[in-house]
């Protein structure tokens, strides 16, 4: 393995330990870091004429949280001190949404007004937003084990559909997908012909 990889990998894993320490965040602190990367948005416009048929809403509510490392961290102490999990449970969120390998984020969808369901073909792309040439597809992850177990650390409104959504670290072509120099990442959201955006300022000293 090259030097450059071994290097990227360090700082992957050791960027998650530069903050507070697991135990020593208090609930307050914890429900902050938690919802620090949530971006809200809509799929669609405004002024979508109001659909007659009943398949399709006109519109969609988007609410989006980037998982970064410090967004795990809350939600694994929040585990610890509101569902009662142990330390070696929270360590296990931790490792398993930490992977050096995806990017995860939370979508939420709720449809305005026509069918009210969001259909299964609809699309996430999330990169740099300077440059969506680099933006790449994400797939669903199931949430059962311990991504359920992440999920349930996220404050809720039913009125949403839940998406928790993996995007590959690395970009089109190889290299980080959020290349140095890069100053926001966004999330696209398909729906139909409808589309929608939220952004985030990279936080920094995050891993490329």
């Amino acid at each position: 393995m090259r030097s450059g990889a071994l290097l990227f990998l360090a700082a992957a894993f050791a960027w998650p330990q530069a903050g507070p320490s697991l135990n020593s965040i208090n609930e307050k602190e914890a429900r902050r870091m938690v919802v620090s990367m949530l971006a809200k948005g809509q799929v669609g416009g405004s002024w979508d004429g109001r659909v007659t048929s009943t398949d399709r809403s006109y519109n969609y509510k988007l609410r989006a949280t980037w998982i970064t490392a410090d967004v795990v961290l809350g939600a694994a102490r929040l585990l610890m001190l509101a569902k009662g999990f142990s330390d070696l449970q929270a360590r296990e969120v931790l490792d398993a949404a930490n992977s050096p390998d995806s990017w995860l984020v939370l979508v939420e969808l709720d449809p305005r007004e026509g069918s009210g369901v969001i259909p299964r073909d609809w699309t996430a792309r999330f990169g740099p937003r300077q440059d969506e040439s680099r933006q790449v597809p994400g797939q669903e992850v199931a949430g059962q084990g311990v991504w359920k177990s992440l999920l349930s650390a996220f404050p809720r409104d039913y009125s949403y559909d839940v998406f928790l959504m993996k995007f590959p670290r690395n970009g089109p072509g190889g290299g980080p997908l959020l290349e140095a120099g890069a100053s926001e990442a966004e999330l696209v959201v398909r729906i139909y012909n409808k589309v929608g955006r939220v952004r985030w300022k990279i936080p920094a000293g995050l891993p490329h």
